[in-house]
């Protein structure tokens, strides 16, 4: 058994989920150290040196570590600078949740090429730098490029494929362990659609709820349930919509594990129209949990979902309420379409993942013993 430093500067959400449950799973000791889910630019920017005082007091209570998993809201060249005089040469493995080169700019937001950058040079400073999806490992190597090639002088292109060869893919674990399977004989009379993602501009909530309000227009039944994380002050299009959707909404708020869980055991449908998605852990659990899923082929969804699916589970462009109209007007039909892909999700389920994670901290670790 290895010791592992598990370092994540933003623990919230599906960052959070994935350090403890990596923590809960593996068979080596995992020692974390963290900074809470708030001001990502901040952590970005300035969690080197505190997270490197608080790996320091984590090593000398704890012992030296055998390998450093780094989550990459972080600038890690600079935390192993603070860090080189307590941690050693120890294997270091960079993991991407996201990266800043993809993401889609706010409203009123403009282009700043300093926090991709620290994503790059983490990258080049890593021993190994796992993804969580093949999108965003190739959408990110194919966009740095131009990023590098934007420098005045001293250009770094030359390191481009050494640190591509460094990429791989690990994806995130879900803990399904609690995560209901429905019986999808029984027929709802009125069903029941999820949005389960962040209430922020990325996930494009304005077109999901456009689009129930839309099919509630027209008469079609259902009940919705909007659950997710917000962080927002103003979510204008989802208190807007909540009103005139009225006794249709079953949830509107974030939810406690448990309740959540009951949730998804009673959702008959989970939508999507997310602009930003590198992997999916809420989508993940609602479709294992049995929903039928109408997503975008786009993103990651085209790599969650086996290609056999692909035709009934994404849907193309602009056709998000034509899609949902279909699947609520034939909600059997829809599910017989999308029989099995629940068991199929399972495929990410921590218990299953672990052995991959376990299995590349083995080789590392050895590799720096040689």
């Amino acid at each position: 058994m290895s010791r592992v430093l598990l370092v994540e500067p933003y623990h919230s959400g599906s960052h959070a989920a994935w350090a403890e449950g990596l923590a809960a799973h593996s068979r080596h000791e995992v020692v974390g150290v963290n900074h809470p889910g708030a001001y990502w630019r901040w952590r970005m920017r300035g969690s080197s040196l505190t997270l490197a005082a608080a790996a320091e007091a984590a090593v000398e209570r704890a012992g030296q570590p055998d390998l450093v998993i780094v989550s990459g809201m972080i600038d890690l060249a600079a935390w192993l600078g603070f860090s080189r005089r307590f941690l050693g040469d120890v294997p270091v493995v960079l993991y991407m949740h996201e990266n800043q080169l993809m993401y889609p700019l706010a409203p009123g937001q403009r282009v700043d090429d300093s926090l991709p950058l620290i994503n790059w040079l983490g990258m080049a400073a890593a021993d190994e730098v796992w993804f969580n999806s093949a999108f965003q490992r190739d959408g990110l190597l194919d966009a740095l490029p131009a990023l590098l090639e934007r420098a005045p002088d001293e250009v770094h292109t030359p390191w481009l494929a050494g640190v591509a060869s460094a990429c791989q893919v690990v994806p995130v674990g879900v803990d399904l362990s609690d995560v209901p399977v429905r019986d999808t004989a029984a027929s709802p009379e009125v069903p029941m659609v999820l949005w389960n993602q962040r209430w922020d501009h990325d996930k494009n909530p304005g077109a999901v709820m456009n689009a129930l309000l839309r099919l509630a227009a027209e008469g079609v039944a259902f009940r919705v349930a909007v659950v997710g994380e917000n962080s927002r002050v103003d979510p204008r299009e989802m208190t807007e919509a909540r009103v005139q959707l009225g006794d249709r909404v079953v949830q509107f708020g974030h939810l406690p594990r448990p309740e959540y869980v009951g949730l998804l055991g009673t959702s008959d449908v989970v939508v999507s129209a997310a602009h930003h998605e590198f992997f999916g852990i809420a989508v993940v659990e609602a479709m294992a949990a049995g929903a039928v899923p109408v997503l975008p082929t786009r993103q990651s969804y085209p790599e969650l979902v086996p290609d056999r699916w692909h035709g009934v589970a994404l849907y193309p462009d602009e056709g998000l309420t034509s899609r949902l109209r279909d699947v609520l007007g034939d909600l059997p039909g829809w599910r017989d379409r999308v029989a099995g892909l629940d068991a199929v999700m399972h495929r990410f389920d921590w218990r299953r993942v672990v052995e991959d994670y376990d299995d590349r901290i083995d080789a590392l670790v050895a590799g720096a013993c040689n």
